[in-house]
């Protein structure tokens, strides 16, 4: 293995984490599967002379996931049991290729590439895991943000999907407020907010209260999540976002995490 490849490997290795930890719902599974990649990729160093860096990480993933018969660790809580009973319920690899394109940014040809498919098929994978987890349920989602225009656009993609937003929160304070006025089925959470007080102390509030909550992060600073520190997000999306992302991460952590109380 060359050094460019292992330092282009190093590089991409947080993104590997955070997909396979979104994939398989846990953080051990994740990092499990990570590690186990990383020793295939030493076990077979012809793979770096295969094609780009950061797409060998992935397909050799693929290939760990795949031979491992995609594998999930035994449910802890409950969120990871209604996460896991739903999964069993998708079609086939559509989560894998929405994970892929839309929280990671991989075109429908590195994903064919990463899954032994082609991007016709990959595109196909992608449009069916929207619309399958689109349609599965709606609830209320609170959002975390300082700045308005920010906080305006993502309730306007929350709201075009059918979900309740129970209000905007710019403060540490104003989010734990928030969410004791109105219990939210998912949290959306910005981490430097108006008065210099921290997303994550917000949210950390927020679950000290509402057990077994989804919550997505968008930040600028994905670094501050991305430490191996227990425990990390499942679902991270860096600023500037898009729509597609945020519209995915919704639905997912909707789908997978989602509670006996949702709005219809």
């Amino acid at each position: 293995m060359t050094q460019y490849f292992a330092s282009a490997v190093g590089a991409s290795l947080p993104q590997l984490r955070r997909y396979a930890r979104a994939l398989t719902g846990s953080q051990d599974a994740g990092d499990g599967l990570a590690a186990r990649t990383l020793e295939a990729l030493i076990a077979d160093p012809a793979v770096a002379e295969e094609t780009e860096p950061k797409i060998a990480l992935f397909r050799a993933f693929h290939r760990v996931w795949s031979q491992a018969g995609a594998p999930l660790e035994e449910a802890e809580t409950r969120v990871e049991a209604r996460a896991q009973g739903h999964m069993a319920r998708l079609t086939p690899l559509t989560r894998e290729a929405l994970l892929l394109h839309a929280i990671e940014g991989f075109l429908p040809q590195e994903i064919g590439a990463i899954m032994g498919t082609t991007p016709e098929t990959a595109s196909e994978l992608i449009d069916t895991a929207i619309r399958e987890m689109e349609e599965s349920v709606a609830g209320r989602v609170m959002v975390i943000e300082d700045e308005a225009i920010i906080a305006m656009d993502i309730s306007a993609i929350v709201r075009e999907m059918g979900h309740r937003v129970t209000g905007v929160a710019r403060t540490r304070t104003e989010a734990v407020r928030l969410a004791r006025e109105v219990k939210p089925d998912l949290v959306l959470a910005d981490i430097q907010l108006a008065d210099n007080s921290s997303g994550i102390d917000a949210v950390n509030d927020i679950l000290g209260e509402f057990h077994d909550l989804p919550v997505i992060f968008i930040t600028a600073f994905p670094e501050r999540l991305l430490t191996g520190a227990r425990p990390e997000p499942a679902f991270l999306i860096t600023k500037p976002y898009s729509e597609e992302q945020v519209r995915s991460a919704v639905s997912q952590a909707m789908f997978f995490a989602s509670t006996e109380t949702l709005a219809a």
